[in-house]
């Protein structure tokens, strides 16, 4: 049974890259400093500084006295999931291990990816204070106009230009490669990568399955629907386009785990686990970072 044991655990690293492999959004991942900020608590306490600007140097009086003020933003982790499936001992030990690898694999690519990327994709489009537009973008020239106001509006409020990424749809990619023109090249340059984004992964808003109700025993998450005046239906989005460091993106916690049949109280089976806990949200001072372009 060891032996079977350390065939899981070799699996546990391969499984961290088809996860970054198969999440659009990892490119977006927080450096260590906000791993360190929010290894001991639910939550990442992050100093902010507010200043007062230049005033006139006076020759004889001096400097004009300033105020500087130190504050906190508190955000709590907001991502908390998981799964746990079970396979039948009479299936050998090999069977087992390879069982583990196919489900695990699989269940990250078509599960566990996807959601994590709408997820945040939610999250970011639905933060306050972040910059949408709305449209239909049939041409290429529509969406090479879009993009350009997109950036325009970036560039004005000074966002870095050097770690922007652009998500979008493979429909309006294509769209504009298919205009191949200078001016399109051109526009497609401003960014740091582009990320193609199904559409299924896309929305404004989602709605995450709690997995054991009635109606919801599938899990995974579905576009959100309107549930009333005041609740607005999730929309699908265009394209979005995120300035790196305007985002707090953290897994703190991935925990694929497997119970023996030896150690499982309730049957005879293998149980596979897998636990992802997290944090996508983003800078209150940063949201002119974010843009999201929808559909009506």
């Amino acid at each position: 049974m060891p032996n079977v044991i350390n065939k899981f655990a070799k699996y546990v690293p391969l499984l961290d890259e088809v996860y970054k492999k198969e999440a659009l959004t990892s490119v977006l991942d927080s450096d260590e400093s906000l791993a360190k900020a929010g290894a001991n608590a639910n939550e990442i306490v992050i100093p902010k500084i507010d200043m007062d600007g230049l005033g006139d140097y006076d020759r004889n009086s001096g400097y004009t006295n300033g105020d500087v003020t130190f504050t906190n933003e508190t955000v709590q982790f907001n991502y908390e999931r998981g799964r746990m499936f079970t396979v039948d001992a009479m299936d050998d030990e090999e069977t087992a291990g390879l069982a583990y690898g196919k489900l695990a694999s699989e269940f990250i690519r078509t599960k566990v990816a996807p959601e994590g990327d709408a997820f945040r994709f939610a999250q970011y489009a639905g933060t306050s204070g972040v910059t949408t537009a709305t449209g239909t973008l049939s041409t290429g020239a529509d969406v090479i106009a879009a993009l350009r106001t997109a950036t325009t509006n970036q560039d004005e409020a000074e966002v870095n230009t050097e770690s922007r990424y652009l998500f979008i749809t493979p429909t309006l990619k294509g769209l504009v490669d298919d205009l191949d023109t200078t001016k399109s090249k051109e526009v497609l340059k401003r960014f740091a990568q582009i990320i193609e984004v199904p559409q299924t992964r896309f929305y404004t808003a989602i709605d995450l399955k709690d997995g054991k109700s009635t109606g919801e025993t599938a899990g995974g998450y579905v576009k959100h629907v309107s549930t009333g005046a005041g609740n607005e239906a999730g929309k699908d989005i265009n394209f979005m386009i995120v300035e790196k460091s305007a985002v707090m993106q953290y897994n703190k916690h991935i925990a694929p785990k497997v119970v023996t049949p030896e150690a499982n109280q309730d049957a005879d089976a293998w149980k596979f686990g897998y636990r992802k806990y997290g944090l996508a949200d983003v800078y209150e001072n940063k949201v002119a970072g974010i843009y999201v372009h929808h559909k009506a």
